[in-house]
């Protein structure tokens, strides 16, 4: 170029807008003429740009194409053409080692998107006149656009054969042509919906017009072949990276960032970071179109973020590839998903009820619906009603609610949350991020959300807060009620109120022994610690304590949540009906069929005595007056045939545990030798964990000489059974508990003859010293949780089938009826009868206890006392004593 034009720019580029304007006339053809003649692409876009940013912002609708686009524009696209041909011709010698090469090529691919970048300002400026658009006025436009985006299509379609391997030296440029290729078209696209034509168009007219059609048709058969092209090499760049992470690993180069397997995985991951950006992109421009790919969408999701931590069957990786791997793959599918959102077939597939997926896809699914919950308070209200409420009609197809989903999704993660996978913390100020569990994570995530979700959703929540309670898995039920505690503790005091009276009224209903009432009792347990004292006053009168249909309610209560009136009130009345139910029971005679009531009110007692470290002395002294009182009711023969008494005696067992220290030795002989009759037994595990607990208070006793040899070898007995039961959990207990009974007690005689088995004194001395017989490794546990898993689910769907039909109360009532006898009077024998009976009990029981010691120490160098047989012959003197007394009376 000349100096006489290179002064002429110099000078243009200078010029104010309203110099541009008034020269407009004058300057303009001189521009279309330089630009014409100019001879390299950087005097080309030089010019280009001069006239599209400062002077065609000042030339009018029925000028622009005969004094701009016919003259400039058909030399841009001659000019763009070069340059993609130049790319063809040199890209073969393209490589990381020719660096002057690679930067040739980046500086045309650079300006390759400024000539894309003044056709946008083209199309933009004839998008501003309000006028109607006419096809004459754009005809240069519309043809030069259209040539250049399949030109760019084309050449983002064929870029990984075209690149050949070396596409990473370029893929920022080809993302940055692409991006803005997309952008022209959208612009042109909302330009030609504003050109029409009536009767009068020429036949020219419609036959350019039909040239256009066709042109976005081969445009639409690019991006319909590219759209293949992009699923497949993001998802093979991906899988390229994290194997090539996983070499570097097992190769122990992840410190050395110079070697070229390390430069290599970068290149890789930011070929796998352009497709990522490009498929979002794609999808963001085309979603509308795209609804009934929704599910294939979902499944690319999951796919994606299964091959990631903390993804159980993700590889492990170094940090410093992970971390480049997840800017690559991750945070795109951030956006990838954002955009899907408002898509209501998406909505269908991710929220569908009874969804069937793969294991490796029930996790990153979890994670999925966490993200999107976490997405949605910046949506507009329609996205909302997407996702929140779940299907409203009943022609609409079914979708359940987001909450109901993360719900479900949570209870499938049984191995990830046993393990536990550990996932990132909530970023705290001053704090360092901290990898939390599973279930602290979504509890924080739920909670954030229910802190702003909008009024009108707030049904659906306590819907699902509902429904995830009564389900069977406790996990899951724990973090509803986690959720459902941070919902009323921040809501007001009258939600609060309303939500503890609702679950009493639950629990109250629950007429049997179930999970249900389990999960609800926690509940109501936590809840009543949030409640005011007034309102605490209101649940007392709402369910008094003093009714026994109340007291499962207050079984669950733990009464210092109450206020110190409030918690006064409700011990004296459950301590007064606790009375009252006994009295009638001795009154009626001790019918069999009443034992119910007074295990319920025994019941509400255990809860007064373990709702407060130091019970006041009424209440104490009440408490071990009507425990001793039972305790001489209880037949070790009836306990052995009648389920009911069972449970009562569980029931005194934790009572007598607590008052343990208050309570007579003759009451404990008692509570041992009925314990005896039914350990001989199969019963149920609960009972025998309140046994062990039980026992092991018993270590804080000091018994008299006199009573010893009835408790001390019941002590050794009951221990020796427990500490050899095959039951895993009933053997860690026993430990336990017999570890702590060996620490306090001062009867050290008790340890040793518990302790006769050599297999069960090893157990104890390995527990106590805590040796691990075998360390399990990663893999092996993770293979048996992954069995736990099927069992733990069949276990809880059997629950769940039990409990369903309309008429599951009234059976399981039918069934606990016919497992006991009807309510009728029981035996009647005379206390004198039951005086016989106990005391026989108690012989038999110590002499088998004196048996077995005797035998057990047949086998070693320690034998049996001196005084030992002469005692016995004392004991065979007395027993004839009584017979012969027994015979003359």
């Amino acid at each position: 170029m000349s100096q006489t034009n290179t002064s002429l720019l110099d000078e243009v580029v200078q010029w104010s807008q309203e110099t541009c304007r008034r020269e407009l006339k004058a300057v303009l053809p001189k521009l279309t003429s330089l630009h014409y003649e100019a001879d390299t692409w950087d005097d080309h876009l030089r010019i280009l740009k001069i006239i599209t940013e400062m002077f065609l912002p000042h030339i009018g609708l029925s000028e622009l194409e005969e004094e701009c686009f016919s003259k400039i524009l058909p030399k841009a696209v001659t000019m763009f053409d070069n340059m993609m041909k130049e790319i063809m011709n040199q890209v073969g010698e393209l490589s990381s080692q020719n660096t002057e090469l690679c930067a040739f090529l980046r500086n045309i691919l650079q300006a390759m998107v400024q000539v894309i970048d003044a056709l946008s300002i083209c199309v933009r400026h004839v998008g501003s006149f309000e006028e109607g658009l006419c096809f004459d006025a754009i005809r240069s436009l519309l043809t030069c656009i259209l040539k250049v985006l399949r030109e760019t299509f084309q050449h983002c379609k064929d870029s990984e054969v075209v690149y050949c391997g070396r596409l990473s030296l370029v893929a920022d440029l080809l993302q940055g042509l692409f991006k803005e290729a997309y952008s022209l078209q959208k612009s042109l696209l909302e330009v030609l919906d504003r050109i029409s034509l009536d009767t009068s168009a020429s036949d020219e007219e419609v036959s350019d017009i039909v040239t256009v059609v066709h042109s976005l048709l081969d445009i639409c058969t690019i991006i319909s072949n590219l759209d293949i092209a992009l699923h497949a090499n993001t998802w093979k760049f991906l899988i390229n990276c994290v194997e090539m992470a996983e070499q570097i690993k097992l190769a122990s180069l992840q410190e050395s960032v110079q070697s070229p397997e390390y430069k290599l995985f970068q290149k890789t991951a930011k070929m796998c970071r352009f497709f990522a950006n490009t498929l979002v992109h794609y999808i963001k421009e085309f979603k509308y179109f795209l609804t009934k790919k929704s599910s294939c969408f979902h499944q690319l999701y999951l796919q994606i973020i299964s091959k990631f931590p903390p993804s159980l069957c993700a590889p492990s990786l170094p940090t410093a590839l992970a971390g480049e791997l997840n800017a690559s793959a991750l945070v795109p599918m951030d956006a990838f998903l954002l955009q899907l959102l408002p898509l209501r077939p998406f909505a269908e597939v991710v929220l569908q009820p009874d969804m069937w997926l793969s294991p490796e896809h029930e996790f990153p699914h979890f994670l999925m619906l966490v993200n999107i919950m976490g997405q949605l308070l910046s949506q507009p209200e329609e996205v909302m009603q997407l996702w929140y409420p779940g299907s409203q009609l009943s022609g609409d197809t079914q979708r359940i609610p987001l909450y109901q989903a993360i719900f479900i999704s949570f209870r499938r993660c049984y191995t990830e949350r046993k393990l536990p996978v550990l996932v990132p913390g909530v970023m705290l100020k001053g704090q360092a991020q901290v990898e939390v569990t599973l279930h602290q994570h979504i509890c924080v995530q739920l909670c954030a959300s229910v802190a702003v979700l909008p009024p009108v959703y707030f049904p659906v929540l306590e819907h699902c807060l509902v429904d995830a309670v009564l389900q069977a898995d406790t996990l899951t039920a724990l973090l509803a009620a986690d959720v459902w505690c941070f919902t009323v503790r921040y809501g007001t005091a009258e939600l609060c109120l309303h939500h503890v009276l609702l679950i009493a009224q639950l629990v109250k209903a629950c007429r049997t022994e179930c999970y249900q009432l389990f999960h609800l009792g926690s509940l109501l347990k936590r809840m009543v610690f949030l409640m005011t004292p007034s309102h605490q006053l209101e649940l007392v009168a709402e369910f008094p304590p003093s009714k026994v249909e109340n007291l499962p309610v207050w079984h669950h209560v733990l009464l210092r949540a109450l206020s110190q009136d409030v918690r006064l009130r409700v011990e004296t009345e459950i301590v007064g009906l606790m009375q009252r139910v006994l009295t009638e029971w001795q009154d009626g005679g001790y019918k069999l069929g009443e034992v119910d009531k007074v295990n319920a009110a025994l019941g509400s007692l255990l809860s007064v005595l373990r709702g407060q470290s130091s019970p006041e002395e009424p209440c104490l002294l009440s408490a071990v007056r009507m425990t001793t009182q039972l305790w001489s009711r209880l037949s070790p023969t009836q306990l052995q045939t009648h389920p009911v008494l069972q449970h009562t005696l569980k029931l005194l067992l934790s009572a007598t545990t607590v008052l343990v220290k208050s309570i007579k030795p003759e009451t404990i002989s008692q509570a041992l030798l009925c314990l005896e009759a039914v350990v001989s037994q199969k019963c149920p595990d609960h009972l025998l964990l309140a046994a062990l607990e039980f026992l092991s208070s018993l270590g804080k006793m000091f018994f008299p000489a006199d009573i010893q040899s009835q408790i001390l070898p019941r002590l050794s007995s009951l221990f020796g059974v427990l500490l050899a039961d095959k039951s895993w959990l009933l053997h860690q207990h026993a430990l336990e508990a017999f570890s702590y009974f060996a620490e306090n007690t001062n009867h050290e005689e008790v340890i040793s003859q518990s302790l006769c088995v050599e297999e069960t004194k090893t157990k104890v001395v390995n527990y106590l010293s805590k040796t691990l017989n075998s360390l399990e490794d990663v893999e092996s546990r993770l293979q048996r949780l992954k069995r736990e898993k099927s069992v733990i689910e069949r276990h809880n769907e059997k629950l769940e089938s039990k409990e369903s039909g309309s008429d599951k109360q009234a059976a399981e009532a039918e069934a606990i009826t016919d497992s006991e006898p009807s309510p009728k009077r029981a035996r009647q024998e005379t206390s004198a009868e039951e005086e016989y009976d106990r005391h026989i009990q108690m012989a038999q029981s110590s002499l088998k206890a004196l048996q077995a010691l005797v035998e057990s120490k047949a086998n070693t160098t320690a034998p049996p006392p001196s005084w030992l047989e002469g005692k016995l012959q004392e004991l065979m003197t007395l027993i004839t004593e009584i017979t012969v007394r027994d015979h003359t009376t």
